[in-house]
């Protein structure tokens, strides 16, 4: 008896100590990305950093309102979820976290919607606006705030409010990038 308990506690013990499953990865479109910057990643850092700091530079382009909170929703699980980040500050995922709350509520976006099914919506709903499809955008949207949300969400859209919590997350991400890439020049690496 003794001899299977002596067995069986390091496989308990092992089973108490999993850590929950992390956030499922998302992707960016390749349609989405920036242009003129090779890594997807990098450029939303930058440019929705950019959108984010001066929403005034889109005022009256709700496709590029849609865009900035796409890559926000998608960087606030890539960069936990990704290894190549690892060197970020630390409070750069919190605080994305912090920032995606804020602007999910400024746009009533509900908190329980899949981080995927919103990149999707926002980046299909920009690309659709680009295109001159005003039905597909409000369709793509509708599937985040249901059909009563789209105008008012499309109106916020072009009228970008400031939102300083992910602005400030956003410029924690663009530091912490540009700090990676300093220590990288330099020939540290913190492992």
């Amino acid at each position: 008896m003794l001899r299977r308990i002596a067995l069986l506690l390091p496989l308990m013990l092992a089973a108490c100590g999993t850590p929950p499953p992390g956030p499922a990865p998302v992707t960016l479109p390749e349609s989405a990305a920036p242009q003129g910057l090779g890594d997807p990643t990098r450029g939303a850092i930058l440019s929705a950093a950019y959108v984010f700091a001066r929403p005034d530079t889109i005022a009256g382009d709700p496709a590029a309102g849609a865009e900035a909170l796409g890559r926000l929703e998608f960087l606030t699980v890539e960069l936990a979820t990704d290894q190549r980040w690892i060197g970020l500050y630390p409070l750069v995922v919190p605080l994305l976290q912090d920032g995606r709350a804020e602007a999910r509520a400024a746009f009533g976006i509900p908190p329980m919607v899949p981080p995927q099914a919103a990149v999707d919506a926002l980046l299909g709903a920009a690309a659709a606006l680009r295109a001159g499809d005003r039905a597909g955008a409000t369709a793509r949207l509708g599937t985040l705030v249901g059909a009563p949300g789209v105008e008012p969400m499309l109106a916020r859209l072009a009228a970008f409010p400031v939102l300083p919590r992910a602005a400030f997350a956003l410029a924690q991400a663009q530091a912490g990038m540009r700090r990676m890439d300093d220590d990288g020049r330099r020939g540290r690496w913190w492992f």
